[in-house]
């Protein structure tokens, strides 16, 4: 516990330093005095212009990435005492206030307390750059050809000055998109949580580059120097690949909007993958010294973009899958023990037989404390991907199908088994997520002297064949799930059908299919195995390492000796910047491919274990509990269900009088569902009428 609170205060000492140098970048002492002095210092011959950045801006966040990882290998070997029992009074209505839901509108969506404060901030940092950059800027005008005017010289300085401000955007933005990050979970994030932070700043970034770009060719327009616009320049700022940047980065954001990304998700999907093109223009047009500065939120993107890759090559076990009449589809796939993630976990599903290159989210709804060798996730078949799926499954002669996966992510903690009380509201698919935490609180409600909170689940649906989807509350192998030790209270709301229609449904089986074991299929594991954090730690601090390394022989033994010949030839602009990218993605290939064959090695005798586990082949399940609700079932699990479960039809839940009838101390209210339902029940929190709602949104919508 010690080690872990200095490694939290080394982690906030080090990024105050690294946001107070961003605070202190535009300001006049650090460009006309500072600077100099460090270049002077730092850009040896070895690293050159490069030096400065990479020591104030790359290595801070590259240490907090490194060590970050074994503060959670640590975090992750603790017990979980911490979870035993609710929080204190004081630490409960502090957390409670800063993540109250103060803002809930589109297309902005439910921002809390602590996110509206952050967003300020980083506003006031924005604008203090600019208001800095241009006050320098303006106080030495530098006349860029005979005969301009004042206003014309000031109108390029901001337009210029906007793109450094774009620039502080991409230090930011692709922190998010690291499924394994190390530094998201030290405040309490995931990539998935967080997602929606690296839409914001992907939104503002190209606002930004947008006005940057437009202003320069009306700079050049009204100082008739269009020919600028395709200038490559060998010792500067290439504005040919700054328009070709813009033009991509214009194709990212139309098919990144909601309308395209929801109806036409194969035009977003692979849109989005031209990011490598993005960046590959972006850091010619910008060069090696600003992009040093962007390039740690980048260099972990591609460690883990590159173990996700190794990872995916894989082909996973598939044992099971149950297909409900909702209908829904539960895979059951083979993991080896040592994997453990938390509820609301999500793995990305990739099978070749449907799509090469699509890869979908799904929940994890198994629970890896009750189902230590199995790994669960429920798909709702509502898209053309999901419903090609569903048709191969119900084909009678399939006995195999190849599925790959990446992940399991998740949070590092599950923080609802704090609250005294849980509201789980869902709509739809949206319960999926809700399973997996009823399933983890099963497991503690059989523990001795453990908190377990009360639990009130919320669902609607719009037809009575999704109440299917209840079933999935317990595993395939009910006998574990010893459901009558919790507090479970359902109230399922069929908003569409009536009775009648749910008579119907009742004659549906519920269908599972059992697949045939083939040797060359691997249970799913932790990317590096066990000591997963471990070894990434190893992977960020020895790639980067060889990555400054290798960049310092070239830089001296190549770069150097052609800059300081005697006619004075500069090494071309463009090439500097492709040997930092080509070095940086060699160094991430050769250490990660080597720890991850390492690692696979090692764990080849425990995934042989695995394998060699039967299974049997049917085909056929007994029908759903919850329509045999008017039987007496033998099952005790299922008769706990049964008890607890009350089913509305035609009608949608009150959702304002069930959360403002909770009268406990600490309610946590959790749902999951579609944008209406979210914002609704966000409003109801942050109304401020019961002060004892504490809110949280659950969201795959990207």
């Amino acid at each position: 516990m010690r080690s872990q609170t200095i490694l939290k205060i080394i982690f906030l000492v080090v990024f105050l330093g690294w946001l107070l140098i961003w605070i202190l970048l535009p300001t006049k002492a650090y460009t006309k005095t500072w600077s100099h002095k460090l270049e002077n210092k730092l850009n040896s011959t070895y690293f050159r212009e490069q030096g400065t950045n990479l020591l104030l801006f790359t290595l801070p966040m590259m240490f907090i990435g490194a060590m970050g990882c074994i503060y959670l290998h640590l975090h992750q070997k603790k017990t979980e005492k911490l979870h035993a029992h609710p929080r204190s009074g004081a630490v409960r209505r502090r957390l409670g206030m800063l993540r109250r839901p103060v803002l809930v509108m589109s297309p902005i969506g439910i921002v809390t307390g602590m996110e509206l404060t952050f967003a300020a901030m980083f506003a006031a940092l924005l604008i203090w750059s600019l208001a800095n950059y241009l006050r320098t800027s303006f106080g030495h005008l530098h006349m860029h050809k005979a005969g301009e005017k004042v206003w014309q010289a000031k109108f390029r300085s901001v337009s210029l000055r906007i793109g450094y401000i774009g620039n502080i955007c991409w230090a930011f933005l692709f922190f998010p998109l690291t499924r394994g990050s190390s530094i998201l979970p030290l405040v309490g994030l995931t990539s998935e949580s967080s997602i929606k932070y690296h839409i914001w700043l992907g939104h503002l970034s190209m606002v930004l580059f947008a006005a940057h770009t437009i202003g320069f060719i009306i700079y050049w327009a009204i100082t008739h120097q269009m020919i600028e616009i395709i200038e490559w320049s060998k010792t500067y700022v290439s504005n040919l690949a700054g328009m070709i940047a813009s033009a991509i980065a214009l194709v990212l954001w139309v098919t990144s909007s909601p309308r395209i990304r929801r109806k036409m998700f194969e035009v977003f999907f692979y849109s989005h993958h031209l990011y490598t093109l993005y960046i590959l223009f972006y850091a010619i047009h910008v060069g090696v010294e600003y992009l040093s500065m962007i390039a740690p939120g980048i260099f972990l993107f591609l460690v883990d973009r590159h173990l996700r890759f190794l990872q995916s090559r894989q082909r996973a076990r598939l044992l099971s899958a149950r297909l409900l009449p909702s209908p829904t589809i539960e895979l059951n796939f083979s993991k080896t023990p040592g994997l453990y993630h938390n509820p609301t976990s999500i793995v990305f599903l990739n099978v070749p037989s449907i799509s090469k290159l699509q890869w979908h989210p799904f929940t994890v709804v198994s629970n890896c404390n009750m189902e230590q060798d199995k790994l669960s996730v429920a798909i709702k078949v509502q898209g053309s991907w999901s419903q090609k799926l569903h048709q191969q499954l119900s084909s009678s002669n399939l006995h195999r199908l190849e599925v790959s996966i990446e992940g399991p992510y998740g949070p590092s903690t599950p923080q609802f088994l704090r609250h005294e009380q849980l509201v789980l509201v869902s709509g739809g698919s949206g319960i999926t997520p809700l399973i997996s935490i009823i399933r983890e609180l099963i497991y503690h409600s059989q523990q001795p002297n453990r908190h377990v909170p009360r639990v009130q689940l919320i669902c609607a649906f719009k037809q009575s064949s999704d109440l299917t989807m209840l079933d999935l509350l317990l595993p395939l192998s009910g006998s574990s799930a010893q459901i009558s030790g919790l507090q479970l209270q359902i109230e399922a709301y069929v908003t569409r059908d009536t009775e009648e229609a749910q008579r119907e449904t009742q004659k549906q089986n519920v269908q599972t299919i059992w697949f045939k074991p083939m040797p060359s299929d691997s249970p799913i594991s932790a990317v590096l195995g066990p000591n997963n954090w471990l070894w990434l730690a190893a992977i960020i601090s020895s790639s980067f390492l060889m990555f400054l390394v290798l960049l310092g022989i070239v830089t001296r033994y190549y770069i150097y000796p052609i800059e300081n010949n005697e006619s004075d030839e500069v090494y071309h602009w463009t090439f500097k910047v492709l040997w930092f990218l080509f070095l940086t993605c060699a160094a991430i290939s050769v250490c990660s491919s080597a720890v991850f064959h390492w690692c696979k090695s090692r764990n080849a005798v425990e995934s042989k274990q695995v394998l060699n586990v039967e299974v049997p082949m049917r085909r056929t399940s007994p029908r759903s509990w919850i329509y045999g609700m008017e039987r007496e079932l033998e099952s005790i699990p299922h008769q706990s269900l049964v008890q607890n479960t009350k089913v509305h039809f035609g009608a949608r839940p009150n959702l304002k009088k069930i959360l403002f009838e909770c009268k406990g101390d600490d309610v946590g209210v959790l749902v999951c569902g579609p944008k209406n339902l979210r914002h609704e029940v966000a409003k109801m929190c942050a109304s401020g009428l019961e002060n004892n709602l504490h809110f949280e949104s659950i969201s795959f919508n990207w």
